[in-house]
């Protein structure tokens, strides 16, 4: 079925994976580099609609590279994750993305207006992989443009109003005051 297929991909693929090239990398005394993308809904740790088997793996995925870089650090090993939101992509933009009106009010609730850019994202891969990050180890970085804090908030959707009411709101305070 379609949980077993996205977590036997996407969790026991980054593991087996990931094992291969870690007891490899111990035994021959090389030390190296572990880089896996999950998603924000598996940093955050609560999950999201809609994509149940993809927040199961990816939340596997994220806990086995921080328990990882915790083993493996003493060979020099470093495991980390990046935490993507929204980046336009055709597998998943087709299904998760249903409609350009969907797509467009995806985009006007980002805080940044917008969806993130491949080069953003291969750009911070670069960083966490390269020697300028040697002593980052175990961590997950988020690049969404802020989108996950906006939707953490139970009042985020305050950004939705036009300016008229918030006067409107303002008068109304400023009465009571």
């Amino acid at each position: 079925n379609a949980f077993n297929a996205v977590v036997g991909i996407v969790l026991n693929g980054s593991f087996h994976c990931t094992q291969v090239f870690g007891k490899r990398w111990i035994s021959r005394k090389l030390g190296g580099n572990v880089l896996n993308i999950v998603t924000t809904y598996a940093a955050a740790n609560c999950g999201s609609g809609f994509v149940v088997p993809s927040a199961c793996a990816k939340a596997g995925v994220l806990a086995m590279t921080t328990s990882l870089a915790v083993e493996w650090a003493k060979y020099h090993i470093r495991l980390n994750a990046i935490a993507p939101g929204p980046f336009p992509t055709e597998g998943a933009w087709s299904r998760l993305m249903p409609s350009k009106q969907f797509e467009d009010h995806a985009k006007d609730k980002h805080p940044m207006k917008r969806f993130g850019k491949h080069e953003e994202l291969a750009n911070l891969a670069a960083f966490l992989i390269s020697d300028m990050a040697e002593y980052i180890n175990g961590e997950c970085v988020v690049i969404d443009g802020a989108q996950w804090l906006r939707g953490a908030g139970e009042f985020n959707d305050l950004l939705l109003l036009p300016e008229a009411a918030w006067e409107q709101m303002e008068t109304a305070r400023e009465k009571k005051n």
